[in-house]
């Protein structure tokens, strides 16, 4: 059988069967979405998606409750739903709502209306001052074997042996690994989404929700993701939430019994986007290709929600309020940036600053040019394409990573090889703060740096200085500072994302090797370690890295030279990127304007002191990071 037409019956069955039991059952309420709202609120304007067999036939009412009105009620085509909309006052006080729903029976419910957050507890911001590191919960540690398998839920197995299956790693995990991350110098956390993935297969990397007010019970529940937030920020650790706007899980209750036609894109047969970005800003892009973009599936189990429809669009506004209120998290990576409504996309930044102004946020745009790419970041373009002005601070910048991959495995050309890393941040005129873009050597979706170098050592030293010393925020992907490459396992082969997605050796009981502890690390992890360890420290040591002007010389024979520095402290880092195959001495008379003042400097990575400033020797492929001094 045509496997389309088999998702599209199994959708159109299971849909009539839960109808069918519905009409069978009592009116009742299954869950109100969101779970609870808070009082003093800036928005005051707020959505119940009540759901329950045959809910949508009774008439909702609310008891008087100061400061809190029933504003209107909708009834979506499917009757096992109710949208209860209701005004929420700043006179509002902490307490119960008592919701009424009157039909054959009154069915009554109790909401809740929690105090906020003390101030400055809660979406407190990424930024360039930061280190991010990024980790895929599932594949990092398991901290409670207990969760492995969940009775009730559709992947109950766990396998180590395949890259597509759980290995049953879990926040627990995470969380007993904090002090690894702190001795490495790390100053914020960012897992793959944590929130429930229900599904049948391939559901540990948590970008399929099934549940959007529930973390996945595999890897945790919501108060020990909260903890976790928590116990971060005791240690100074910040926290980024990864967000998924653009598409859910097809084991979704939303999905599987949906509100109405509308909540989703959906076609004649199974169609899938065709991640082809450049549409959305062609001028001469053809409107079929603009829908197909935007409109069709990310995966053929990944539903594409209709962020046009209202009530859609208020869903995950408020789903993305009420993570930041419970636990305190302080930045969203928004996934899969460019293939949601663009005009939703601007009024959910806007929702969420005005709750959050502080709030860190950077978006995925896994695109091709600069000019793509900062189309959907706050831009300097007096018109742009379409008309859409992004309000979203900063990108994943994939740019950086294109031009870093390619001046360490291409001789320079004239804009080839090392030139590309000059001309990618060339562009950065066309964002209003490219310091707050996310720069990174590779993540969880691409190839990792080690292995795209060929596992040399120096070549990949030179990418992590300059990942820490360049502009951005820097993102680290667990296991980079190990050394880690693709994996080469068979069920890996053809699937660039598999290989990336080993497990931290020493994350499980019985790992043969625990590279946790400094003294079980090979001669490698123990080199590498040791230099992502020290170039952390000496970014924290020089804030001019940190927030500090970027200037940049044209590259000439291969050799990239920038600074970073402060103008009001003066202070200043000079890096010097050999980008060829021959080991050079660099005369350094050419960038006299920044080193003006300056007679004396230190090497970030071996502590030597240099006496004078006139040439700087540099290895084939390798760098020099000194910080100036009179």
């Amino acid at each position: 059988m045509n496997s389309r037409f088999f998702g599209r019956a199994w959708r159109v069955l299971a849909l009539s069967a839960a109808l069918v039991a519905s009409r069978a059952q009592a009116q009742q309420i299954t869950r109100i979405d969101p779970t609870n709202w808070w009082a003093g609120m800036k928005m005051t304007d707020l959505q119940l998606v009540v759901y329950g067999p045959q809910i949508g036939s009774t008439t909702a009412s609310l008891d008087n409750y100061p400061g809190v009105t029933l504003a209107s009620v909708e009834k979506p085509s499917n009757g096992n739903y109710l949208l209860v909309n209701l005004t929420v006052t700043p006179a509002a006080q902490p307490g119960k709502l008592m919701l009424k729903f009157k039909g054959k029976k009154t069915v009554t419910y109790a909401y809740e209306l929690k105090a906020r957050r003390a101030a400055n507890t809660a979406g407190q911001g990424v930024t360039s001052a930061d280190v991010v590191y990024l980790i895929m919960p599932d594949r990092f540690a398991n901290g409670d074997p207990k969760n492995d398998v969940v009775k009730g839920t559709q992947d109950i197995h766990i396998n180590r042996d395949s890259l597509r299956t759980r290995h049953g790693g879990d926040l627990a995990g995470v969380r007993q690994h904090l002090d690894y991350l702190q001795e490495l110098g790390i100053t914020a956390l960012w897992m793959c989404p944590v929130i429930e993935n229900d599904q049948p297969k391939e559901s540990y990397h948590g970008y399929a929700f099934t549940d959007h007010y529930r973390v996945d019970p595999r890897l945790g529940t919501n108060q020990e993701y909260t903890d976790l937030v928590q116990e971060c920020h005791k240690r100074g650790l910040k926290v980024v939430h990864d967000v998924v706007l653009n598409h859910i899980g097809n084991r979704h209750y939303l999905f599987r019994d949906q509100p109405d036609k509308t909540w989703f894109h959906e076609w004649p047969e199974f169609t899938r986007t065709t991640y082809r970005d450049p549409v959305l800003t062609d001028p001469h892009a053809a409107e079929g290709d603009k829908k197909r973009m935007t409109d069709g599936w990310f995966d053929n189990h990944m539903p594409d929600l209709n962020q046009q429809n209202p009530s859609v669009a208020k869903y995950l506004i408020q789903n993305n309020i009420w993570w930041i209120e419970t636990t305190g998290l302080d930045g969203y990576r928004l996934d899969t940036y460019a293939y949601s409504d663009l005009p939703f996309e601007k009024k959910w930044g806007e929702a969420i600053f005005a709750e959050y102004p502080k709030l860190g946020m950077f978006g995925e745009t896994w695109v091709q040019g600069v000019v793509n790419q900062a189309y959907f970041a706050k831009n300097t373009l007096a018109a742009p394409p379409n008309g859409f002005k992004s309000n979203l601070p900063g990108v994943t910048d994939f740019q950086l990573q294109y031009a870093i991959n390619e001046a360490l495995t291409r001789e320079p050309g004239w804009t080839e090889g090392v030139l590309r890393l000059y001309y990618t941040l060339q562009a950065d005129f066309l964002y209003e703060n490219p310091l707050d873009n996310c720069v990174f050597l590779d993540n969880h979706d691409i190839s990792r740096f080690y292995s795209n170098v060929g596992g040399n050592t120096t070549k990949f030293k030179t990418a992590l200085a300059w990942l820490l010393t360049t502009r951005g925020i820097p993102q680290i992907y667990y296991g980079t500072e190990l050394g880690m490459k693709n994996s080469t396992r068979g069920d890996a082969k053809n699937r660039g994302d598999l290989q990336v997605r080993e497990d931290f050796p020493g994350g499980w009981p019985g790992d043969a090797h625990n590279a946790f502890a400094p003294a079980a690390r090979t001669s490698e992890e123990k080199d590498l370690f040791e230099y992502t360890k020290r170039m952390l420290a000496f970014r924290k040591a020089h804030p001019e890295l940190q927030t500090g002007k970027l200037t940049q010389f044209v590259p000439q024979d291969g050799q990239y030279v920038y600074f970073r520095h402060d103008e009001k402290s003066n202070a200043s880092v000079m890096v010097l990127l050999n980008g060829t195959s021959k080991d050079a001495t660099v005369k350094l008379d050419r960038f006299a304007e920044r080193l003006n003042g300056f007679t004396s400097g230190q090497d970030a990575v071996t502590g030597e002191k240099l006496a004078a400033l006139e040439t700087l020797a540099v290895p084939a492929w390798g760098v020099r990071v000194v910080g100036l001094g009179k």
